[in-house]
């Protein structure tokens, strides 16, 4: 289990929000946890300092292409990058030094997944540079893929079943815990149990954490194959509960 790290882009500044205020009807319900006051670029140099790769970029709607390339000139092939990629952009962000692409709304539209676009954007770019993003909603019993900033939901449901139909086409899956997502609050257990129980490619899971006993978890139900990124409970995010510098120590690269 590593710590991953991220910087979360939102109208061209760093910021920590709640992930499910985001909404089109409604900007004014938007909830920001921290903006920052440094650059996209200071935060891609200290995990660069730290060599804590695998992290990623999200760009959460327009206007946030000038910070997202700040960050990747700062650290080339050091962090993924996601957010509105699609088939003909995705070679541009890999040139202009994504490790990786993550991708979601592109290959599940119209509620399911395209599998002729999957296979299009795999075969383009290759699966080791494609992450797809899983993030996911409760729905009764059960997880929901969402797509358009985690504002619509899909019928493809979070199984081994999925997991294995699209790990071919990818070198990991990034997966939020979306009702969980910047409220600090507790991560979603049952959702990590049954990601802990797929054994197959990498999977970094993102929402809720607030303290150490959380990641504890992850690494116990995840049987440690489960990597995680930290937000709002960070200190370098605004956050008391986790000082970036211990997660980096503890859970940095050289981890397995």
């Amino acid at each position: 289990m590593r710590f991953r790290p991220c910087i979360d882009l939102h109208a061209g500044q760093v910021k920590q929000i709640v992930g499910s205020s985001l909404t089109d009807d409604n900007p004014a319900a938007l909830q920001t946890n921290f903006e920052a006051d440094h650059q996209s670029d200071w935060y891609a140099r200290l995990f660069r300092s730290n060599n804590l790769t695998g992290g990623h970029i999200i760009r959460l709607g327009p206007g946030n292409d000038v910070a997202a390339r700040r960050a990747l000139a700062a650290w080339p092939g050091g962090m993924q990058l996601g957010g509105g990629i699609t088939i003909d952009d995705a070679p541009h962000w890999l040139a202009a030094g994504a490790d990786a692409v993550i991708v979601t709304s592109w290959v599940f539209h119209d509620g399911q997944i395209d599998h002729q676009r999957l296979r299009r954007l795999s075969s383009l770019i290759g699966p080791d540079r494609l992450a797809l993003d899983l993030s996911c909603r409760r729905r009764d019993a059960d997880y929901f893929v969402v797509t358009n900033r985690w504002q619509n939901f899909t019928r493809a449901k979070i199984t081994p079943a999925l997991l294995d139909d699209l790990a071919g086409y990818c070198r990991e899956f990034l997966i939020h815990g979306v009702d969980v997502e910047g409220k600090c609050g507790g991560i979603e257990m049952d959702l990590i149990s049954i990601l802990g129980r797929w054994q197959g490619i990498p999977i970094t899971y993102a929402g809720g954490i607030r303290e150490l006993a959380d990641i504890d978890a992850i690494d116990r139900l995840g049987n440690g194959r489960i990597d995680f990124t930290v937000g709002s409970a960070l200190d370098i995010f605004g956050g008391s509960q986790l000082r970036y510098r211990d997660l980096a120590l503890r859970y940095g690269l050289g981890r397995s």
